[in-house]
């Protein structure tokens, strides 16, 4: 069997008023992966946004706001790659991690899951850690596997797998996105990766966008329970 190359990869993302930070992100993608990598933004924003992204080469498909799994879910549909990695456009993450992320895909695993957590996330605020390790609890309560970050942004997928799962969840998909090929047998890792201080201001309300993502766990869960 061959082996994937950056040629094989898709980067995805969705994007929402990232001007500050998009350029970096872009630039450490095209840095690591020496260009060869697809690009694909799906952009709601009314900023510069995607221009910077097209600058950079980037397939930007544009879309009315409408949250954050409509995004995702959009960007992970037109990569046209059989490896798709999904990513945030805040430069919270470690683009240098992209080699790693395809050996382990290129060893025979499914999904590659980057644990934010392991190394402490202290970048991250206070009340977000908490709430991710308590997202990771529940999960794995409600799984009977133990996982430890259900929320990260970034992760490595076989396209066969995203392509044939229906995924329903909006501000819960990146529970999703793990919750489900995991629970369907899919050879999943977690891997630590270093996480950073975001540029730009956040878009989601802690409160309200926890409680959507508990809510999508348990949801998810349950289905996948019930197959």
């Amino acid at each position: 069997m061959d082996e994937f190359t950056f040629d094989d990869l898709s980067v995805v993302m969705g994007t929402y008023n990232e001007e500050a930070a998009i350029g970096t992100v872009l630039a450490d993608i095209e840095r690591v992966t020496d260009g060869r990598a697809e690009v694909v933004c799906v952009d709601g924003s009314d900023d510069r946004t995607p221009d910077i992204a097209r600058e950079h080469g980037a397939t930007v498909v544009e879309q009315e706001p409408q949250g954050y799994g409509v995004a995702v879910e959009a960007a992970l549909m037109a990569a046209d790659r059989p490896v798709v990695v999904t990513t945030d456009c805040d430069d919270t993450y470690p683009m240098d991690a992209l080699p790693r992320f395809l050996d382990y895909i290129n060893e025979g695993y499914d999904v590659v899951s980057g644990d934010r957590l392991y190394y402490g996330a202290e970048a991250m605020p206070a009340v977000n850690r908490v709430g991710n390790a308590a997202f990771a609890l529940l999960a794995s309560v409600l799984m009977g596997e133990r996982v430890h970050d259900t929320t990260t942004g970034m992760r490595a997928y076989r396209r066969e797998v995203v392509r044939k799962i229906r995924w329903t969840e909006n501000t819960g998909l990146s529970a999703e996105l793990l919750i489900r090929p995991l629970m369907r047998g899919y050879r999943v890792r977690e891997e630590p990766i270093e996480y950073a201080e975001r540029a730009g201001e956040t878009k989601l309300d802690p409160l309200s966008g926890g409680w959507d993502i508990a809510r999508s766990i348990v949801r998810v869960a349950l289905e996948e329970n019930l197959r």
